[in-house]
């Protein structure tokens, strides 16, 4: 028999944890269903990673974030949002994945890969961490290639090939060279990005002007080897010997999820998925978006500190129909 609940929520991120903070608030029924750990996107991160926002603008349900510095860090913000969810009770089932979303008599019956439920609402807070942009070139599919980069220790006095040039690819290229790889930077544009840490892209730019860190500009990788890559430059090919890749090159949402659910998107390559602003529900009636989730493609519209008040406004416009 399906469980019964106004409001279900997909993803246990820092959103989907303000999602449910503001259901307790107003009394809804409620329950979170993540697939991986709790906040699995954040876990998933470098293990080194400062953020970009202060404390105070990752808070969520008005419990105060303290860091020890300014910006904090991954270590922090986990400890953070585990303690929120443990002292609030959140009503949450870790390592449980929704499988399939299905329009019923009244709202919606989702079925997961441990259950069923009957849902009058749905928000989906799934980010947009789980499915990586692939180069789409031979070998990419080696052991040695990787989207995810955690931990620089891993690759000392290794060469190492780190495809990008935003804060991801910055921090990679970075702390593996600190670690004593020997490192170089694959870029399609001319230059580093505009949107990297202003602490850290003096940094990058000085190690590659001295030469610790080898750069080529306007260049791609095309293929990858055992032993060595190939990278198409400006100049043509230029063959290196290679130990790993670190493919930087971001990350998208969940669109056939989205598109089996009904939400409809965007024709464009951005792939937007369309809802209210003000009440962030989408073209499907009582189906809501939370978050990065909300920007298609455009992965760097959304962050936690401007995406927290779709908790608000979603459970606003439920609280208003009940």
């Amino acid at each position: 028999m399906a469980k019964k609940v106004a409001l279900l929520i997909v993803g246990g991120g820092p959103i989907g944890l303000a999602c449910a903070l503001a259901a307790q608030k107003q009394g809804i029924d409620y329950v979170v269903i993540e697939k991986g750990c709790l906040v699995n996107s954040l876990y998933r991160y470098p293990i080194n990673m400062t953020f970009f926002s202060t404390s105070e603008r990752l808070e969520i349900g008005g419990i105060p974030f303290v860091s020890n510095n300014a910006k904090p860090t991954r270590p922090e913000a986990l400890e953070y949002y585990r303690r929120v969810a443990v002292s609030k009770h959140v009503n949450i089932h870790l390592f449980e994945k929704v499988e399939t979303v299905k329009p019923a008599e009244k709202g919606y019956t989702v079925i997961t890969d441990k259950a069923v439920y009957g849902a009058d609402n749905i928000v989906i807070a799934t980010g947009f961490y789980d499915i990586p942009n692939l180069l789409r070139i031979p070998g990419e599919d080696l052991p040695k290639v990787t989207h995810y980069y955690k931990d620089p220790h891993y690759y000392a006095t290794r060469k190492v090939i780190v495809i990008g040039a935003n804060n991801s690819a910055v921090d990679a290229a970075l702390e593996t060279y600190r670690k004593g790889a020997e490192v170089t930077m694959v870029v399609r544009e001319e230059g580093i990005g505009k949107r990297v840490k202003y602490w850290v892209k003096p940094d990058i730019e000085n190690r590659i002007k001295e030469g610790s860190i080898q750069a080529f500009f306007h260049s791609s990788l095309v293929g990858v080897r055992e032993q060595e890559a190939d990278i198409l430059t400006p100049e043509g090919v230029v063959t290196i010997p290679n130990d790993f890749v670190i493919a930087a090159t971001g990350y998208q949402p969940d669109f056939p999820f989205l598109e089996n659910v009904g939400v409809q998107l965007s024709a464009d390559g951005v792939r937007e998925p369309v809802y209210n602003e003000d009440t962030m529900e989408t073209n499907m009636p009582g189906i809501y978006l939370a978050g990065v989730v909300c920007g298609g493609m455009n992965t760097h519209v959304w962050f936690i500190e401007n995406s927290r008040e779709h908790a608000d406004k979603i459970i606003r416009h439920i609280a208003s129909k009940n």
